[in-house]
């Protein structure tokens, strides 16, 4: 705990919020584990389905600034209460529901509301409860606190999938999941925040011109996070025939790197500055994109196979870079509301792109191929490095 306190304000209240993460971490991991497997094995859902389905689960992040402006008057720790009760009820909707695409795709829009408000409210929660100059190092815990139970979630479906499969399986660990997310809300609400707002926040909307590049930087960076999100785990499950196991292992290696490497990137940030951490990223995502595209081609397909998983793990360690714009927000901000509001704007920015990312990628990558898809992906990336790239670093 020695590390926490020298991060964080003893006055503020990370205990609560850390094990509320560790737990909703450890739902999530189960549920992320046989998700995709789910809905390829037992819902039926091909690439172009697929695609359908992430739309409409980005839909409530490009509805969250509409969604926050009607909580305006709310504190961010009761915002982020309800954003763990909707997930809550999310995930009760995928245990119960037939597997239909479309009572699925329900559940999933749900689960994604709540999910959706609760990631603005993370970020802000972890720096307002940073002490100055941490900002970096808050968002890396945060990070690699919640990775912890998302690991100890993928373990247990190795584990599980080695000798259990079929419908009743999914289920059982729906409900699994669905009970953990519980306890992990009603940790919750150990949180304490004051709905009394400051007159800055009780706007409705917020957007301000000095954070344009920020917006843009959300946008390229929704794009090329969309495309791994949604059809990174599906390639090697529809392309190569990964089961459920395989998929968690993969998972739970991607949340011991985040683990490991979250505060380190984090410290980075605050040590040699948010816009070389957010260039150097972009960067070595291209390369990451050309062997997800392209490794089948260039080797054998069980060597591409192990190919395009330590890319996956890969990208997941530079998209922790991305902590990079939230510490670049508060260096603009003028008060922790701002920071609140702004946070939460992003998010619904970059989801502009990412529902057209989620519905067209399914089509891109059915009728022109992987490789498209992630060429694609490789130039939204060299986009975003270059806007970054023109960041004027501000002096407080």
């Amino acid at each position: 705990m020695t590390k926490f306190k020298e991060v964080f304000r003893e006055d503020s209240g990370y205990k609560a919020f850390f094990i509320s993460l560790l737990i909703m971490g450890l739902g999530y991991g189960i549920y992320k584990g046989v998700l995709d497997n789910y809905l390829s094995e037992i819902v039926g859902m091909g690439e172009l389905d697929r695609g359908f389905a992430e739309f409409f689960r980005e839909i409530p992040g490009l509805l969250l600034v509409f969604v926050l402006a009607a909580l305006y008057m709310l504190s961010a720790e009761n915002i982020y209460k309800l954003g763990a009760v909707l997930m809550l009820v999310g995930m009760g909707l995928h245990a119960i529901v037939s597997p239909t695409k479309v009572l699925v795709t329900l559940a999933i829009m749900v689960f994604s509301l709540g999910e959706h408000i609760q990631a603005g409210m993370k970020n802000t929660l972890s720096l307002e409860y940073a002490k100055p100059g941490f900002g970096g190092r808050a968002l890396g815990l945060q990070n690699g606190w919640y990775h912890i139970g998302t690991l100890a979630g993928y373990a247990v479906i190795i584990v599980a999938f080695v000798f259990v499969s079929g419908q009743a399986a999914f289920i059982s660990f729906f409900w699994v999941a669905a009970a953990l997310v519980a306890f992990g809300t009603a940790a919750s609400f150990r949180l304490k925040g004051s709905d009394a707002r400051s007159d800055e926040s009780k706007r409705r909307f917020y957007f301000h011109k000095k954070y344009i590049k920020y917006y843009m930087l959300e946008v390229f960076y929704g794009a090329r996070k969309q495309v791994f999100f949604t059809f990174g785990p599906y390639v090697l499950i529809r392309f190569y025939g990964a089961g459920a196991s395989v998929i968690s292992l993969l998972y739970a290696v991607t949340s011991i790197a985040s683990f490991v490497l979250a505060p380190s990137v984090g410290k980075l940030i605050d040590r040699v500055g948010y816009k070389k951490v957010m260039v150097a990223d972009t960067l070595i995502l291209v390369i990451v994109c050309f062997f997800y595209g392209f490794a089948h081609h260039l080797f054998p397909m069980n060597v591409a196979f192990i190919v395009c998983c330590v890319n996956y793990v890969l990208d997941s360690v530079i998209s922790m870079a991305s902590m990079a714009s939230n510490v670049y927000v508060q260096d603009l901000a003028d008060s922790a509301d701002e920071v609140r509001a702004t946070i939460s704007t992003g998010i619904s920015v970059n989801h502009l792109i990412t529902v057209f990312i989620a519905l067209f990628g399914g089509w891109v990558w059915q009728a022109l191929g992987i490789e498209t898809l992630f060429i694609l992906s490789a130039v939204l990336g060299l986009c975003n490095s270059a806007y970054a790239a023109s960041i004027k670093t501000p002096k407080k």
